[in-house]
């Protein structure tokens, strides 16, 4: 079984006996119901699952459950003998974005108390969104992610033992001798091959099979593409559209989407199609990272919406789609091959994997810096700079901002294949793994 950070999350939460209902959202295949009906099953004696995504295609017992006691008498038909106490029986909710009013019927299954709860969704951000009646008073909503770089490490043999170790490293500045660097460098190119969905990981870890790999990576991506299908015919192709232009915005200098290119229309601005980048975040299926032209903390305060960059939500099918099964794009470090859009994409799964709220600082004059994160230790915003060539200590637009006293900027990163951790000035130089700690 795959180790997923979020099993402690889930199991601290059931263990609470909050009167919060833990509603895990993400996007298709990250590990969600795999996940809960393990600790479910591990915490509770009568584990009640309610996939309610078939139940739509099926009988719709849910499908007019407007009450508890109605929600109740439909339960019973499926499960009335497991149907206990409230510390021994879980009710798990799978897919509960297809039958919105239990959304917000969640409010009065958490203040009843009869049974546990747990539920999730594969497009609960767009779901709620557009539910009336949220009950954010009575929910706990986490999202999940794919695989993020430590979890990969330990599907792939590394003890937590080792992985303390590189902790500490990192913490303290160290550099890692070059056997360890190289293996866990190694392990970073793969992860970039792979990515982090389940599915595609224990294909990896069970056949080194890097085509049935990318045939799972292509899949997955095609389901992304059509869950737009709920939406009317004329929605439906301009998600499908900017989402398609996403792996080719990367490779672009500004790695921006363009609005007049989507339609292929000119006039067109970022606000004609506000809806449907919407439908793309709230899913989960892209990250967002939006413009800063004042870098200064709390970096959402000076947020822009109409510059934003969409990153795909999983590294593994973005180089899937820049270059199928062949792998020596990225393990053979040829020089014609520019790695910088799987760099600049990996390091945003990773920061977004671990909370981080995503922007870039974009200045017409003084350049662009690729991230920036909030330091609530510092009370200041930390620029990243990511590299994938050999020339990672060339970053005009980076030294230029650190530079900058307004900004009151405490340490600034580049990541890069280099193994060496140096500190000049406020620059830190770090191998790009070590973003796994960030």
């Amino acid at each position: 079984m795959l180790f997923r950070k979020i099993e402690a999350v889930i199991e601290a939460h059931l263990k609470s006996d909050s009167d919060k209902i833990l509603l895990i959202d993400g996007a298709r295949q990250v590990g969600k119901t795999y996940i809960i009906r393990y600790v479910g099953k591990k915490l509770f004696k009568n584990f009640i699952e309610i996939n309610l995504a078939e139940d739509f295609i099926g009988r719709k017992l849910f499908y007019k459950a407007k009450s508890v006691e109605d929600f109740y008498l439909q339960l019973s038909m499926v499960a009335g003998d497991r149907m206990q106490q409230r510390e021994n029986t879980l009710v798990f909710l799978d897919e509960i974005q297809v039958y919105p009013h239990l959304l917000t019927m969640l409010k009065f299954l958490s203040q009843e108390r009869r049974f546990t709860f747990i539920a999730s969704g594969s497009l609960l951000g767009v779901t709620l969104s557009e539910t009336s009646s949220i009950p954010m008073g009575s929910i706990r909503k986490i999202r999940m992610f794919p695989l993020d770089f430590e979890e990969f490490l330990y599907a792939n043999g590394m003890n937590s033992f080792a992985v303390s170790i590189l902790r500490e490293k990192f913490e303290k500045l160290e550099t890692l001798d070059e056997a360890v660097h190289e293996k866990v460098l190694d392990l970073f190119r793969k992860y970039l091959l792979v990515g982090g969905l389940p599915d595609a990981v224990n294909t990896y870890i069970s056949t080194f099979n890097i085509q049935a790999v990318r045939e799972i990576q292509a899949e997955i991506h095609e389901y992304y593409a059509a869950d737009a299908s709920k939406y009317d015919s004329e929605r439906k192709l301009k998600i499908r559209r900017i989402y398609d232009l996403v792996p080719s915005n990367m490779e672009n200098r500004k790695k921006r989407i363009i609005a007049k290119e989507i339609e292929n229309k000119k006039g067109k601005i970022f606000s004609d199609y506000q809806d449907e980048f919407d439908y793309l975040i709230s899913s989960g299926i892209t990250l967002p990272v939006q413009a800063i032209s004042t870098p200064v903390f709390p970096l959402i305060e000076s947020s822009g919406k109409n510059l934003l960059k969409l990153y795909l939500n999983d590294v593994g099918i973005l180089s899937g789609i820049l270059y199928g099964s062949n792998i020596r794009a990225v393990f053979d470090d040829e020089r014609s091959i520019n790695l910088g859009t799987l760099y600049e994409s990996v390091v945003a799964q990773e920061l977004a994997a671990h909370k981080h709220n995503l922007f870039y600082y974009d200045n017409r004059s003084k350049g662009e810096v690729d991230y920036l994160i909030d330091d609530y230790d510092s009370l200041s915003a930390v620029p990243i700079e990511v590299k994938s060539g050999r020339d990672y200590t060339i970053h005009s637009a980076l030294s230029n901002f650190v530079s900058n006293d307004d900004y009151n900027v405490k340490k600034a990163y580049v990541l890069s294949n280099e193994r060496i951790v140096t500190r000049k000035g406020k620059i830190i130089y770090l191998p790009v793994y070590f973003v796994m700690f960030f």
